[in-house]
């Protein structure tokens, strides 16, 4: 079994973060139920806040609340909260306030969120057992992605973002 360094974690996990933010807006298709008649089904998100913090804070509360960083940066802050869970917190430029909450759960992971609680509903596994849903919550102001890899130690990454414009 390979152990890779504190570092070599972060670059691979920060990298799958970017990759994600890239490429996970694109592929994915709104999700928010529809009832033809009444029109889109504005629901409340039962998932909307991680260790407390949600979207709109200012960098200096998540910090308050969260305490330092493991990387700190005017645009974002990396926080680990021991071998298996980590997040990242993504601030606008201008207001300082999170846009975006990212958070990895490694395999053995304790408080991991289901997509019950993240959703009010199970996410169907692909053949290979990976699992992805995406949702968008136009009231709310943001979407949320939850997203399980395949393979023997999977990880599960669960993304608030705030919907352009908003």
């Amino acid at each position: 079994m390979t152990h890779l360094s504190r570092s070599s974690r972060l670059l691979i996990q920060t990298t799958v973060t970017v990759l994600l933010f890239l490429f996970l807006p694109s592929l994915a298709v709104g999700q928010t139920p529809r009832n033809r008649a009444a029109g889109p089904v504005e629901e409340e998100p039962l998932f909307h806040e991680y260790r407390g913090v949600q979207i709109g804070w200012l960098a200096d509360d998540v910090r308050k609340k969260l305490g330092t960083p493991a990387n700190k940066d005017d645009e974002q802050d990396y926080y680990v909260f021991g071998d298996k869970e980590t997040a990242q917190f993504v601030y606008d430029k201008t207001t300082h306030k999170v846009i975006t909450i990212s958070v990895d759960f490694m395999t053995g992971a304790t408080g991991v969120p289901t997509p019950q609680q993240v959703f009010g509903s199970d996410v169907e596994a692909k053949a290979d057992g990976s699992r992805y849903k995406m949702v968008r919550y136009p009231k709310a102001g943001y979407w949320i992605t939850y997203n399980r890899t395949s393979g023997e130690a999977p990880m599960i990454s669960i993304t608030l973002q705030k919907l352009p414009g908003q």
